[in-house]
């Protein structure tokens, strides 16, 4: 069948999904602050360090499964862009089930899970506790956590960023009003925090499902042999293993720097985290500007449009450095008067300015390497985008080896040669990939993710 002819895509299609996108990211971290003021006024150190162990490790665990959204969004406008209303159900379906599989795998291995991480972990016997008791509460939310993964990335990829954005917030409200009110009010501890987790993913998941069945065609119903068509599901694992590999590199670099920074002593792992709030302020806009990218290129890619596609690429990244530009000349200006506030300790402050440099500069690589990663996830080039990030991240350790002399110096110069990479790289394929997939008979040919060149009958 014929795709339908889609509006020339403009700055207010990418605004329309990046606003949201944007707005949704800057309310995610008040819940750690919730959390963290809740717990740290019951005066207990171990507890509040217990929390804080238990959220990095589910902050990267869960992280880990983020392909769950990246994939249902691309597939989804790949599905909107050709027509097929029909598949963008079954891809929801599909997405549900995969994320109920995780989910549940998670909770089975969850007495050698919590074994091994907080043995990795190293921390007090005290604060090991605490963070046990939070993980084997939380641990219950995978399922509906990685189901709102599936909820959001349907939502962005059928282009309905509002009701996305709305179902963000409410999660986020209930998990901080929940926290409150189980920590303070019911005195429920470290359990209380763990338990809001869980309220707020199983909350969000209903009221995602109501929603869903609202624009899904036809309700929930699939048939059978569309839902487990064989090839379909054949693609789908292939793109979700290649996007956990690459999420899995991304997790390691920073990892490594949070350890590395950790070793050179409490200031600089203290200036280190002071610093990282700057990256994470750039990450948010650029993050919805990627959003907007695996969106519109995945619909152009499914409508077979490649001035679509070009156009999309164009703007995303021509707003992205807009964006950047603005926040560097932001953090030059007014960066050491933020850490002033941020810090009271002299100490801290003279080496957070002394490494922030970096971080006026980390913005503008950082544009290429977040919207070349929307790119490629609404292409679905995934096996391209894993060996491109495999690339980036041996150059990482590279360049870290090469400076490890230079101390925290010669960390942030590894990590913005990192992010330079990531987006070189991307940018310097994409051509090429553009090309094998416009001249391409078949729209599915480098949907596959594989290699350049290869035909639908030599996957």
């Amino acid at each position: 069948m014929h795709a339908p002819v889609h509006p020339r895509i403009g700055s207010r299609q990418v605004f329309a999904i990046a606003g949201p996108a944007m707005v949704a990211n800057l309310t995610t971290p008040l819940i750690g602050v919730v959390s963290t003021t809740a717990i740290g006024r019951l005066d207990d150190a171990a507890l509040l360090g217990g929390v804080a162990m238990a959220s990095v490790i589910f902050d990267c665990l869960f992280w880990l499964f983020g392909f769950l959204r990246m994939s249902t969004l691309a597939f989804t406008a790949q599905a909107l862009g050709a027509g097929e209303a029909r598949e963008q159900t079954a891809i929801l379906v599909r997405g549900f089930i995969v994320a109920g599989l995780i989910g549940a795998a998670l909770i089975a291995l969850q007495l050698p899970l919590t074994s091994a991480l907080f043995d990795l972990m190293g921390g007090s016997d005290g604060v090991t506790r605490a963070a046990k008791t939070y993980f084997m509460i939380r641990i219950w939310s995978s399922p509906f956590a990685f189901a709102n993964y599936v909820v959001l990335g349907w939502l962005v990829g059928q282009a309905r960023a509002n009701p996305a954005l709305g179902l963000q917030v409410v999660i986020n409200l209930i998990n901080m009003a929940a926290t409150i009110l189980l920590v303070l009010v019911y005195d429920a501890g470290i359990a209380g925090a763990a338990i809001a987790a869980l309220l707020s993913e199983t909350t969000g998941f209903v009221l995602g499902v109501i929603v869903c069945r609202r624009y899904a065609a036809g309700g929930f119903a699939v048939p059978r042999a569309r839902l487990f068509d064989r090839a379909k599901l054949m693609h789908l694992l292939a793109v979700n293993s290649d996007i956990m590999i690459r999420t899995a590199a991304l997790i390691a670099v920073f990892l490594f720097f949070t350890a590395k920074g950790a070793r050179a002593g409490d200031v600089t792992l203290a200036a280190n985290s002071v610093l990282n709030n700057f990256l994470l302020v750039s990450a948010f806009f650029l993050d919805g500007l990627a959003n907007a990218a695996q969106q519109l290129c995945g619909r152009s890619f499914g409508a077979r449009d490649a001035t679509g596609f070009a156009n999309s690429t164009r703007l995303v990244l021509t707003w992205g450095l807009g964006f950047a530009l603005f926040v560097a000349a932001l953090f030059a200006l007014f960066g050491p008067n933020i850490i002033s506030f941020m810090t009271a300790s002299e100490d801290v402050r003279r080496a957070a300015r002394e490494f922030l440099p970096f971080i006026v500069l980390a913005p503008i690589p950082g544009v290429f390497a977040f919207g070349f990663d929307g790119i490629y996830v609404g292409a679905t080039w995934a096996r391209e985008m894993r060996n491109l990030m495999l690339v980036s991240l041996a150059i990482f350790f590279g360049v870290w080896w090469a400076l490890q002399s230079f101390g925290n110096a010669g960390l942030w110069c590894a990590l913005i040669a990192f992010y330079i990479a990531r987006g070189g790289l991307q940018g310097a394929r994409y051509p090429t990939l553009y090309r094998a997939t416009f001249s391409s008979p078949s729209p599915r040919l480098r949907g596959e993710g594989r290699g350049e060149g290869e035909s639908p009958q030599g996957r």
